[in-house]
């Protein structure tokens, strides 16, 4: 799992079937603290997230297909939650 932050959209007017419906968004990795890590990434939405929003995203193919329900789907990364808050808990 990836904490994100939604920095953008992707506008496609053409889309495979599986994805038609499904909003595209740019993720920027982001640590507890809300700094940025890594590259950004695209990630399919299925949670009705926006710009500037803190996202919670799976990075796992399989899972992906699983919550789409489509085996063959080509999708790697899915935002499956919109977080609220961050609790860190230091040792």
């Amino acid at each position: 799992m990836i904490l994100g932050r939604v920095i953008g959209n992707v506008v496609s007017t053409i889309k495979l079937r599986v994805l038609e419906g499904y909003k595209i968004l740019i993720v920027q990795p982001i640590d507890p603290n809300e700094r940025p890590i890594g590259k950004s990434l695209l990630a399919l939405d299925m949670v009705q997230a926006g710009e500037g929003d803190k996202v919670l995203v799976l990075d796992e193919g399989n899972s992906g297909r699983m919550i789409l329900g489509d085996p063959m789907a080509p999708v790697r990364t899915v935002i499956v939650g919109i977080v609220d808050e961050v609790n860190r808990i230091d040792e």
